[in-house]
């Protein structure tokens, strides 16, 4: 059976359109993250995350740090370090939205979105 390069590229797109709807992240979502980076990494990195135990999580701290590197980091921890793993409570999605935010200068915690 020969490969239909048709059938290929609509199964890709399907597949490129579920996983995009599984990444969105809703507002209500983003309002925990943010809650959660201030009050639960904020407490080792400080809750203005300029520094504490652990370094710095600023956008100009992170600059050189890679997306994927921030994003293992906060899923897998740092061994040796007291830096702990987040997996059991974070999807890769989560960790995903926090590097891009973190990089970008992380926002402040607001009221619960409705």
């Amino acid at each position: 059976m020969r490969p239909r390069p048709l059938s290929a590229f609509a199964a890709a797109l399907i597949a490129t359109g579920a996983v995009q709807a599984q990444t969105e992240m809703t507002a209500q979502r983003q309002h925990t993250l943010v809650h959660m980076v201030r009050q639960d990494c904020g407490a080792c990195h400080g809750m203005q995350l300029t520094g504490g135990l652990g370094p710095p999580l600023t956008a100009q701290a992170l600059r050189d740090r890679s997306i994927e590197s921030i994003v293992a980091t906060t899923l897998h921890g740092r061994p040796g370090t007291p830096m702990p793993a987040w997996s059991s409570m974070l999807s890769e999605a989560d960790a995903l939205w926090i590097a891009q935010q973190l990089r970008a200068g992380f926002p402040e915690e607001t009221k619960v979105p409705r």
